[in-house]
Formats: structure tokens, sequence, C-alpha cells
């Protein structure tokens, strides 16, 4: 069986997931106030609000507290001359393995919250589909960009 890929994704992608899935978190808590207001404007019983809060205290503390340190962790890359190694999951590990004579373009992308901590993601565009390498420091992921972009082009001139 084939090592782990070596290189991880930067340290503040922690922070960066954190942060988004809070904003998430925070939609599903005003649903669960809603849901109190609606109950008391209308007459209806409180166990629909009661179980809003339950699981929005259950999704918060598994998406905000556990599941970016645990997705951190998991997350690894490799780029080979032939192929670009690319492992993720937490308890579904998947290991994907995309040929360099594959890649027809490479991107990276930076929205607000990975700006603010200096990241972005690297996107690898086949014929079927994306896969994406998240959370890299900027300089990092252009220098990636740049390198899988070269040997793409140099895999294309030997077909």
């Amino acid at each position: 069986m084939r090592q782990p890929p070596v290189n991880r994704i930067a340290d503040d992608a922690i922070k960066a997931w954190k942060i988004t899935a809070a904003i998430a978190a925070g939609v599903l808590w005003f649903i669960t106030i809603a849901l109190f207001v609606f109950a008391y404007l209308l007459d209806f019983t409180y166990w629909i609000g009661a179980a809003g809060i339950l699981i929005s205290a259950l999704c918060t503390y598994l998406f905000v507290f556990l599941l970016p340190k645990l997705r951190w962790r998991r997350w690894r890359y490799e780029v080979f001359e032939q192929e670009i190694y690319i492992q993720h999951g937490i308890l579904i590990v998947s290991r994907t393995l995309v040929p360099m004579i594959r890649v027809q373009h490479v991107d990276t992308k930076q929205g607000p919250i990975l700006k603010n901590y200096k990241l972005a993601s690297v996107q690898i565009s086949t014929a079927a589909t994306t896969h994406e390498i998240p959370a890299l420091l900027e300089e990092d992921a252009s220098e990636l960009r740049d390198r899988i972009s070269a040997l793409a082009r140099v895999d294309e001139d030997d077909v």
C-alpha cells in the first residue's frame, strides 16, 4: 500500500473553518429562536423549540469545535511529476490520484475568510471533475498552482 502524502494544509485552516461553521451555526440558532417566537405568538407547544435548541447545540459543538481539527489532521497532499495525490476525510478517508495528463487548468480561489488569514485554495480541474486543496498559505498556493500548471504542460507536450 502507498504511503500517505506528506504535505499538510496551513494551520490557520482550523480557524477559517471554525468561523465558517460558526456563521452557519448562527443561522441555525436564529431559526431556533424564530421557532420559539412562532410558538409563543401562535400558541403552539414549545417542544419544537426545545428540540431546535438540542439540535443547534449539538451541531454547534460538532461543526465549530470538533470537526475542523479532525478535518485538518486528515487533509494531506503531494505533487509528483506524473500525478497529484490528495487524501482527506474523517470517517471515510478518500485517497485520490489525479494524473497530470488529465489536468486541464489550475486555479487559486480565496474568499473573505481565507483572505483574512492570508490563505487560498487550489482547484485542479480535469474533464470529469474539480479537485481542491483547501487553505494553503497564499504564497504556497501560488507556487503550487504554477508548479502543477508547468507539470501538466510538460505532459501535454510529451503526448
